[in-house]
């Protein structure tokens, strides 16, 4: 289809027209970078047009230009029920994006001040970097995806925008410096793990072979065109070859890699557009092809005499008069090849009945092993709408079996060795409007860490931009490092995610595997949400339901079982975050309540960390009130974590209950030990846990040891 399409719009729109949005978006991009007046040179250029101090980047935006100018006539073509999603890997092309977004009219539907007219690309120009929108791509900018700041990323996640979606093509623009990342390397070859034919949409890379990166020649560029075909032969995929210069040449290029790309899982080879254009085009000529494109080629034109006639020879030399009018509107034989705005995609609908599908699921599954719970919530949801888990090759060992009658890997699940690449995918997968999981050790999610952290900076913007929320990132930890080897002992991706404040985080620690598959549920369900669960697929410990809904709905309730009645202060206060602390706890809570029947205790399970945030931080930081009716004000605090206990001081923060608290967590142990040896390290097993209890109430109520 997508070739047929490529086809007819060669017909239709007159290179010259492509050729001429080109040029238009050249020219805006040189002069957001540059110009603080006289936009389309109505008059000639004085030093006081010029910005004292341009700002922005240059190199990347002649090829990325031509590619938007080329895509323009097939995205106005895109039949409904159909997508063409253009995403940027070099998120420096901002001028660019904006660029194209102001010919388009998105931009001003967007951002009114900066509409089609004369007033709205004074702003653009001279606005840029405008500190609302920022230089780089970014959602404030409609029409374009970028989905982080990190290098590398790009090719899986619009891999991951096409699973399950036959109906649409991602076009992905890769700079060449951007394929040296080991995640872009890894994503040519990873298209394997992407079962199925025929019910995928289609990925159509393109490479931006300019000869740079930032400070040096990009390797890709030092390998021969031979040696270049050889690379993404052995990949598994078919280049095709365009210089950028020649307009035509470009369409029938892409028209060319738009007929060999296969959908997304498809055996046999897939192409690969090379658009091969020196870095910084258009730039005079002894800058071209040096690191000092990157940025702005020319670093002070309005001081430096020279470089002031070579900058207004440049801006000239696009005739801005031909493409623009008086009014700052594209010219009518633009038109043919700038795309039309289509309509933004629906909002998901609100979730509803969360906490009662939640309390349901868990009442179904108390009493039963993890193994069980957790696979039967993620077949149940594969079942009921598009759902996909992405693993880096750990489902068997988390317990997680998910393969069919014939061992073979269900249709919805995908493992691969690599957690950049199920990271990126899920991104892909949730950012077009459908529910994933990444499942995966504990203490092998920090490798995902900048990758979960820049799409939570993506989707605060988003949110800023008054953008419909997407279905949430939800990361299940499980195989945690109380069970594991020394190697396999890191609960820090939790800690640095804290540490970030982002409001939409939730760090679930379920007490066991009812409330995990409960956590499971919830955290699927709604939107908009960064869901961390943190569960251990040995607990065999289960616990009384009967709080479960405010646990799901506040994040933490007073156990009734564990707890003495009444509401007077406790001589000692139990509180657990996690699995193996809350049997811990548990143990110690009978022990105390079989042999000190005097002693009034308190036991608070924390099923989400961020509940103890100060008040105001967090949507479920307690109110003031609440958080005494669960610690009190007097009485010593015996908290138990399964991640560090920095966490939990660092979310206490100034409500701190100082030295009342004691918080038990987990502590590198610097060497191998056994896991009885580590629990005694952490304060975690039975007598270290039994001493401490006997210290902290020996003043109110004698305990013996």
């Amino acid at each position: 289809m997508w070739a047929d399409l490529a086809r007819r719009t060669n017909c239709l729109v007159p290179d010259a027209s492509v050729a001429a949005v080109a040029d238009a978006l050249d020219y805006l991009s040189l002069a957001q970078l540059y110009l603080r007046d006289n936009p389309l040179l109505a008059r000639p250029l004085a030093p006081a047009d010029i910005k004292p101090r341009p700002a922005g980047h240059w190199g990347v935006c002649p090829p990325v230009n031509r590619m938007l100018a080329a895509l323009g006539p097939l995205q106005t073509a895109v039949p409904d029920g159909h997508d063409l999603h253009v995403l940027h890997g070099a998120g420096h092309a901002g001028p660019s994006a904006l660029a194209h977004a102001y010919l388009t009219g998105r931009l001003g539907n967007a951002h009114p001040d900066l509409s089609l007219g004369e007033a709205g690309l004074r702003e653009l120009v001279s606005g840029f970097p405008r500190a609302d929108i920022g230089g780089e791509i970014t959602p404030m900018i409609p029409g374009h995806l970028l989905t982080g700041g990190q290098l590398g990323a790009a090719l899986a996640i619009g891999q991951g925008t096409v699973l399950d979606a036959p109906h649409r093509l991602s076009v992905v623009l890769i700079g060449d410096g951007e394929c040296e990342t080991g995640t872009t390397a890894a994503s040519w070859l990873a298209t394997r793990a992407l079962h199925g034919t025929g019910e995928h949409g289609t990925v159509l890379p393109v490479v931006l072979l300019n000869g740079l990166r930032m400070g040096g020649p990009s390797l890709l560029s030092t390998l021969s065109r031979a040696e270049l075909t050889v690379y993404f032969t052995g990949l598994g995929h078919r280049p095709v070859y365009s210089d950028g210069l020649d307009t035509g040449q470009l369409r029938q290029a892409l028209k060319e890699a738009l007929g060999a790309a296969q959908p997304l899982g498809t055996p046999g080879p897939s192409s690969v557009l090379v658009l091969t254009l020196d870095k910084g085009h258009g730039a005079p000529g002894r800058l071209v092809g040096t690191p000092a494109v990157h940025k702005t080629p020319l670093r002070d034109p309005s001081g430096v005499p020279a470089e002031f006639d070579a900058l207004a020879d440049w801006l000239a030399s696009y005739q801005p008069a031909q493409l623009f009018t008086p009014g700052g509107r594209p010219r009518p034989h633009l038109l043919p090849a700038l795309p039309l705005p289509r309509p933004e995609p629906g909002s998901l609908p609100a979730p509803r009945g969360c906490v009662a599908a939640s309390a349901q699921v868990a009442a179904h599954a108390a009493g039963r092993p993890f193994a069980q719970v957790v696979p039967e919530i993620l077949r149940t949801r594969a079942e009921q709408e598009p759902f996909r888990v992405f693993s880096p090759d750990e489902l068997s060992s988390n317990r997680l079996d998910l393969t069919d009658e014939h061992g073979r890997p269900a249709p919805w699940v995908v493992e691969v060795l690599n957690e950049e690449l199920c990271h990126a995918w899920a991104q892909g997968y949730t950012e077009t409007g459908r529910h994933a999981l990444v499942a995966t050790y504990e203490a092998f999610a920090p490798i995902t860490l900048s990758l979960i952290q820049q799409q939570l900076k993506h989707r605060s913007v988003r949110r800023h931009a008054g953008l419909a929320p997407l279905p949430s990132m939800v990361y299940l930890l499980t195989s945690l490092g109380w069970h594991n080897t020394f190697t396999h002992q890191n609960p820090s991706l939790t800690t640095a995610l804290l540490a970030d404040g982002d409001p939409t985080l939730h760090v679930l620690t379920p007490a066991d595997p009812a409330r995990t598959a409960a956590a499971l549920t919830f955290a699927l369900r709604k939107l908009d949400r960064c869901t961390i669960i943190v569960a251990g697929k040995h607990t065999n410990l289960h616990q009384p339901l009967e709080t479960l809904d405010e646990e799901l709905r506040h994040g933490i309730a007073i156990w009734p079982h564990l707890t003495h009645p009444g509401h007077d202060e406790p001589d000692l206060i139990l509180a657990s975050a996690g699995d193996l602390p809350a049997k811990a706890l548990t143990t110690l809570a009978r022990r105390l309540r079989a042999e000190r029947p005097g002693l009034r205790l308190r036991y608070v399970h924390i099923h989400d960390l961020t509940a103890l945030a100060e008040d105001g931080t967090r949507p479920l930081a307690l109110a003031p009130d609440t958080f005494a009716r669960h610690f009190g004000t007097q009485a010593p605090i015996l908290l138990a974590t399964s991640g560090h206990p920095a966490d939990i001081h660092a979310l206490l923060g100034c409500r701190h209950p100082g030295p009342r608290l004691t918080v038990l967590g987990y502590h590198d142990p610097g060497r191998p030990v056994s896991q009885e040896h580590l629990r005694r390290l952490c304060g975690l097993d039975d007598a270290s846990l039994w001493k401490l209890a006997t210290m902290h109430t020996a003043t109110s109520k004698e305990i013996p040891a």
